[in-house]
């Protein structure tokens, strides 16, 4: 893929920049839904590689060879991503820029920056910042999501992504307590890298987010220069699944974390 934008729009691909349980499976879902703007997804997670690299059908890296299987995986990265549209969409966590650079650096050497390596890879590339303000809450998302191995369901209470065996969710207080200070390392960690690529992302919160998904899939579109689906029109894949035990916990570490002070 060119480095340069095609002619007739801004940007040719867009990376969310995320982590995890900030509603980012919903933005992906809502735009893969749209059938304008790719199928974003986590592709280059490391411990997703394999996974996916099965789903494509790819020999594997001691068949190819390192040099070769990152170009073949970055191609069908890329195939995946734009989902059958001229967008190519990416999830990225901030853990797997590293990971992310290994793959392309094979494909695309002697670049000296990350934003002209992703570039060189994927185009020009929109930048959405997703993140949210309430980090205790979403360390208890993510802990609960852990412990019970459920991920997501769907707005009427089915399974849609369930990753480990089913267990019962426990208070833990020094478990959520580093899971806060983790997710909050990784998001600050997001801003210099943007400063030091000079990149100024979309800003995207997640309370926002999950209040309105259609104006922040609108925010995205707007960006990229395609046409918006109609509010009516956006229906999200994923429901909440805080509960009255999120409630219970985010009281418990509150009333834990005070009494330490």
């Amino acid at each position: 893929m060119s480095g340069a934008a095609s002619a007739d729009r801004a940007f040719d691909a867009y990376i969310i920049c995320a982590t995890p349980r900030t509603g980012s499976t919903l933005l992906c879902d809502l735009l893969t839904a749209t059938g304008r703007v790719g199928a974003p997804d986590s592709f280059f997670g490391r411990r997703f590689i394999s996974w996916w690299a099965g789903q494509w059908g790819l020999p594997s890296v001691e068949e190819l060879g390192e040099p070769a299987f990152s170009r073949t995986y970055l191609d069908a990265a890329i195939r995946a991503g734009r989902g059958g549209t001229k967008v190519f969409g990416l999830r990225l966590m901030r853990e797997n820029i590293s990971d992310l650079n290994r793959f392309i650096e094979q494909v695309h050497q002697g670049i000296q920056t990350d934003l002209a390596r992703i570039e060189a890879a994927f185009g020009k590339v929109l930048f959405v910042y997703l993140s949210r303000d309430d980090k205790l809450a979403q360390a208890v998302s993510l802990v609960k999501a852990e412990q019970t191995g459920l991920w997501h369901i769907a707005p009427d209470g089915t399974e849609v992504e369930r990753l480990g065996p089913s267990g019962e969710p426990a208070y833990d207080f020094q478990r959520l307590r580093r899971k806060v200070a983790e997710l909050e390392t990784h998001d600050a960690a997001w801003n210099p890298w943007f400063e030091e690529q000079g990149i100024e992302p979309l800003r995207i919160g997640y309370e926002a987010l999950s209040a309105d998904p259609a104006a922040g899939l609108g925010a995205i579109c707007n960006a990229l220069g395609i046409v918006a689906p109609r509010a009516d029109e956006v229906r999200p894949g994923v429901a909440k699944l805080a509960d009255a035990v999120s409630r219970d916990w985010i009281d418990r570490y509150r009333r834990d974390i005070g009494a330490l002070r």
